[in-house]
Order: C-alpha cells, then sequence, then structure tokens
C-alpha cells in the first residue's frame, strides 16, 4: 500500500486537527541506530525522533532484551493497586537523580498526564487554582496542560480549570527586552513577574510551571540563571516551581541532566515523559515528599509505570548513563550548532540558531523585516526529507526548525546532516 492510500484511510477515521508532517506524509516503518525506513522504501537519518522520545535511537538490544525478559513472565500489566518491582527501582534512580530532598515519583503515560499529575498536586498542596505560565509555552493537550499552554496554536480551548495568567521572559528572539544584557533581560522579567502576582492574582498562586528550553515554542528560552531569580520571588510568596523535563531531561541539553540545572536552581517538582522509555509510553512527577503525598484522596494510574514500561525505562536510564550520552550531546550539539551559524552567515533567512545540547532550532525569517516566515520553513523541512534528513517544526509561529537526534548521534552522522540543511539552503536561491 502506497503512503496516498494510507493517508486517504487515515483522513477517512482520524481527526482533522490531527497534525502531519509533509504536504505528502510518510509512514515509518523499521529503523536502526538513527536511521529509519518509510513503507516505500526510503531511508532517512532522523532528527526528530519520534518528537524526542526515541532518545536512544531505534534497535537497541539492551531495551529490547529488558523487555522481552517481562514478557517472557507472562505479565505485561498488573497496575498499581499491586506492588511492580520494577517500578519501584526505577522509582529510586529517578528519586536520586532529581537532586530534590526526600524525593518520591508518581508514574503516568505521558507528558500531558505528567503535567496534569503535577497541576493538581500544586493547587491542592497551596489550597489555590491559581497557575502563573510562561508565554509561549506547551505543556500537552489535556484540559488543565491546554490551560497553561501559552501558545495559541495548540490552545484548542478557553475553558480551564486553572486561573492562568502568563510571565515574560522564556521567549528572547522576539521579546521586548531582546537586546538587554542578560542581566538587565533578568531584572526586567523578575519585575514582570512580580507585577503579574501583585497586579492579576490574590496572592495566593499555587505554582510556577516552566520549561527550561520551551520544546513546541521552537526551543527557545532565556538566559540562565531567569528560573533561579524566579525562585526568589516565588519563595516570598510560597508559590512552588514545576519544571517540565518532558523534553529537556535525561542530559539532552548536554550541559547537564535536567534543564532546569542550567539556572542553579532546584525546583519544588519535575516532570518527564518521552526519551525516559525510548519509545515506550511512560511519563511522571518527581517532587519533594510533602508535595506529592498532599493528595487527600485516593488515586493511582491503571497503566503508569506498568511492568514494561518501567523495564524499558530502567534500561534505557542505564544505558544513557553507562555510555556518557549527556557528554555526547554536548559534543554533537556544539558541533551542529557551529554547522547552523555556518549555514546563517550566508542564508539571512535563518535569523536565529538556538537551543543546547541535542535540542537545536533554527528560525526561519523574511530577511527583508525579519518577521516569521512558516511558508520558507515547511519548504525548507520538505526539501532536507527530500535528501533524507528528517527534522521537525514548531515555534509561535510555525516558523522554527526542531532538531532533536537520538543522544547516541555520531560525529559522522552530524555532517551528513550539516550538509543536507545546507543543500536544502541552496534551492532559496
Amino acid at each position: 500500500m502506497t503512503h496516498a492510500e494510507l493517508w486517504e484511510r487515515h483522513k477517512a477515521v482520524m481527526p482533522d486537527w490531527l497534525a502531519l508532517y509533509y504536504e505528502e506524509p510518510i509512514e515509518i516503518v523499521s529503523g536502526s541506530g538513527r536511521r529509519v525506513t518509510d513503507g516505500e522504501g526510503n531511508t532517512y537519518l532522523d532528527f526528530f525522533a519520534g518528537i524526542l522520545t526515541n532518545a536512544i535511537g531505534y534497535d537497541i538490544a539492551e531495551i529490547s532484551d529488558a523487555v522481552r525478559e517481562q514478557l517472557a513472565t507472562g505479565i505485561a500489566h498488573t497496575s498499581t493497586v499491586y506492588l511492580i518491582r520494577q517500578q519501584i527501582e526505577l522509582a529510586e534512580k529517578i528519586a536520586e537523580l532529581s537532586g530534590i530532598p526526600d524525593a518520591k515519583v508518581f508514574f503516568a503515560n505521558s507528558g500531558t498526564e505528567a503535567n496534569e499529575a503535577a497541576l493538581l498536586l500544586a493547587t491542592q498542596n497551596r489550597r489555590s487554582n491559581q497557575v502563573l505560565a510562561m508565554r509561549n509555552s506547551y505543556h500537552g493537550r489535556g484540559f488543565g496542560t491546554v490551560a497553561v499552554t501559552g501558545n495559541r496554536g495548540w490552545s484548542a480551548s478557553s475553558l480551564s480549570p486553572v486561573n492562568v495568567q502568563y510571565v515574560q521572559g522564556a521567549y528572547r528572539y522576539r521579546s521586548p527586552f531582546r537586546d538587554l544584557p542578560d542581566a538587565e533581560y533578568i531584572k526586567v522579567c523578575v519585575d514582570d513577574l512580580r507585577n503579574v502576582i501583585d497586579t492579576t492574582t490574590a496572592g495566593d498562586v499555587a505554582c510556577l510551571i516552566v520549561e527550561s528550553i520551551q520544546g513546541v515554542g521552537g526551543f527557545s528560552s532565556p538566559p540562565d540563571g531567569l528560573y533561579a531569580a524566579f525562585k526568589e520571588v516565588l519563595d516570598e510568596f510560597g508559590i512552588l516551581l514545576i519544571s517540565d523535563e518532558v523534553q529537556t531531561g535525561w542530559g539532552r541539553t548536554g550541559e547537564h541532566f535536567w534543564g532546569i540545572q542550567a539556572h542553579g536552581v532546584v525546583p519544588d517538582a519535575m516532570t518527564f515523559a518521552k526519551g525516559l522509555g525510548n519509545g515506550f509510553a511512560i511519563g511522571g512527577v518527581v517532587a519533594k515528599a510533602s508535595l506529592m503525598d498532599s493528595l487527600s484522596a485516593n488515586s493511582l494510574s491503571t497503566f503508569g509505570g506498568n511492568p514494561i514500561s518501567t523495564s524499558a525505562a530502567k534500561a534505557t536510564i542505564d544505558y544513557l548513563l553507562d555510555h556518557d550520552l549527556q557528554a555526547n550531546a554536548a559534543k554533537r550539539g556544539a558541533q551542529l550548532a557551529d554547522g547552523l551559524r555556518g549555514i546563517s552567515e550566508e542564508f539571512p533567512e535563518l535569523g536565529d540558531v538556538r537551543g543546547k545540547g541535542l535540542m537545536l532550532a533554527a528560525e526561519i525569517v523574511k530577511p527583508d523585516d525579519n518577521s516569521p516566515d512558516p511558508k520558507t520553513t515547511a519548504k525548507l523541512q520538505q526539501e532536507t526529507k527530500d535528501r533524507g534528513l528528517l527534522i521537525g517544526k514548531g515555534g509561535l509561529y510555525g516558523n522554527v526548525l526542531r532538531m532533536a537526534p537520538p543522544m547516541t548521534l555520531t560525529e559522522e552522522e552530524t555532517s551528513e546532516a550539516i550538509e543536507i540543511i545546507r543543500d536544502s539552503f541552496n534551492t532559496l536561491r
């Protein structure tokens, strides 16, 4: 069956709002290492990894073996009403890695569920439905997470279970303060935070939820140290800080294991998902015990932390630690960033190169006025695909190319990708 035929079947039974890449969408049917093959036999170097989910790559023996070993027991699922050894072992590991004192862990099935759980914990703990979030943010497609998403392209409803106010600072490239030095930029954003609390809330705010690097928002981020400065203000009011590490966790940024660590602050809670399972569905929250234990009713997760997903996740963490993939992300990320900046010197359409480690973005603009250019962005994404490279897209205006390959990426593969991207930009001339 061709991709076109499969797409017709997709359109007949799937919702119109289910986003697909490319004018002619593709089906990925197999993979190995950092490469995948589609249903028509075309092979690609994968620089988006299932939206940062296949963090180690494809067909990893250690992960597959861990899953097969669990399947061989005949138990794929029991639910959290029973003890699950793999869940406990994984929670112990994540609690240790989190840096949060006296940490406890709750497992769910996705980043959306993880962020919903964190919002529930914070609002219950603080007895307040008031929440602060960042402009240009994305935290999921649930009722509460859509409410704290500060990006109109992904916020489908104005209805909300929480009272949300949005704060400046995370998307610096188009900020009115973009030209300020880092220290002054942080100061004006902190002043804005205090002003938002003083003028738009009743003071008893539950939490601020942040992404250290905004994922869907186009891999944008503030200067390091902003969230530490924010926390000083939050602590004055007793407001909790939640770090959404769904895309930035597990060493992907290269310099730290968790993205928020770049700001020199320990949050009250962190959420995680995506790369932890290397393709298996898992998410969760790690938080200080007093926050995690603050629910006043029974709860559970039917599928969260099941034996299969936690076996895969434990093998994934062991693999990335044993192979020091955080260091590899730093090296290959620096190589890729240098290549992208070289392209930006040749092509003014590449207005901004940003990100950390193997979480990099290229914002595409119209050279005459620096305005967003989503049409050229879509063209470049198609051109790279036609040359054998899969990359993502995002940003507030749909004009950002997102690159987040598996953290096992090699030097040769990075060079190959840079050349494909340069060749794709050459089609603009």
